[in-house]
């Protein structure tokens, strides 16, 4: 499919990162480290952070990529409202918080993608806002007590019931606020 010979590693423990991978036909492994800095500089407008920390993320992987056949993608997705980052919530009472925030409100979604080998680096952002219907405090509950969606941007999965019931529109990549912008992805794979 790719014109090269490059091994694809996932630098992501993200379920939701790997099965899109699967869907697009990509063969990879899964290489993630724990204890990596997430951490940006606090001057960074929002928008700049994903694809900050996707390439602060290659980083860590330079003993990997030293052999030359290995192409590494890193990822990292914010939801954004108001220009203030809702990161994964601590707790189901900030995941509460957070959805009360979201809800009768559109949010931008932006995914920071580093494609990394040895001897080259691409990255992009990819942009998607997203208008999450009014919710009633009943709905929010049921989902972050049902779903626990503690590992999750913004407190939500679009893939999930809150998706299926609270999402109005989009505009934009569907595929990007789940995690990883895959058409986008899929060019710069070939053209890398």
């Amino acid at each position: 499919m790719f014109n090269n010979n490059l091994r694809i590693l996932l630098a992501s423990n993200s379920p939701r990162r790997q099965e899109l991978l699967r869907n697009m036909g990509i063969d990879f492994s899964i290489v993630a480290k724990s204890g990596i800095s997430e951490s940006y500089p606090s001057k960074l407008k929002a928008k700049y952070v994903p694809e900050y920390l996707a390439k602060k993320k290659a980083e860590a992987y330079t003993d990997i990529l030293a052999d030359g056949n290995s192409l590494l993608i890193t990822a990292d997705t914010v939801v954004v409202l108001d220009k203030q980052i809702l990161g994964k919530p601590q707790s189901e009472a900030e995941a509460i918080e957070m959805l009360t925030r979201l809800q009768g409100n559109a949010h931008r979604v932006f995914t920071g993608v580093a494609l990394t080998s040895r001897d080259k680096q691409v990255s992009f952002t990819v942009k998607t806002k997203v208008l999450m219907r009014p919710l009633t405090s009943d709905i929010i509950e049921h989902y972050v007590y049902t779903y626990h969606p503690l590992d999750k941007a913004g407190a939500y999965g679009i893939q999930e019931w809150i998706g299926l019931v609270g999402i109005d529109h989009i505009e934009g990549s569907y595929h990007n606020v789940m995690g990883l912008p895959t058409q986008r992805l899929f060019i710069e794979l070939e053209n890398f």
